[in-house]
């Protein structure tokens, strides 16, 4: 074999990274780094906020679903009367999510 073709073919040691990868792959190894990059900025830091965001939500559906259907019956806000409503729509929202979950498991 002649001498520049082994030159040629064994690179210096202190080549650089980005010129032994083609630039379609260093592309896709980017993209995938910054994806990663976002999927654990969701998880860890936006998640937690995201969620107590959706539980304070249905939190203000619940008393305003409470205020609509108490109200109905003619029961206001700030009563003994409308707290007892309230708890008795707590009561039937968790026996529809009872009877939901048994049916998802096969149970129903």
């Amino acid at each position: 074999m002649s001498e520049p073709r082994l030159k040629a073919r064994f690179r210096p040691t202190n080549s650089r990274a980005s010129e032994d990868l083609p630039r379609p792959a260093l592309a896709s190894a980017l993209l995938l780094a910054v994806i990663v990059a976002y999927g654990v900025h969701v998880l860890l830091i936006s998640g937690p906020a995201m969620r107590e965001a959706a539980q304070e939500q249905l939190e203000q559906t619940i008393a305003a679903e409470d205020r609509d259907i108490c109200g109905q019956f003619g029961i206001r806000p700030g009563t003994s009367q409308f707290n007892v409503c309230s708890r008795e729509l707590a009561n039937v929202r968790q026996k529809q999510t009872d009877r939901v979950n048994a049916a998802a498991q096969g149970i129903f």
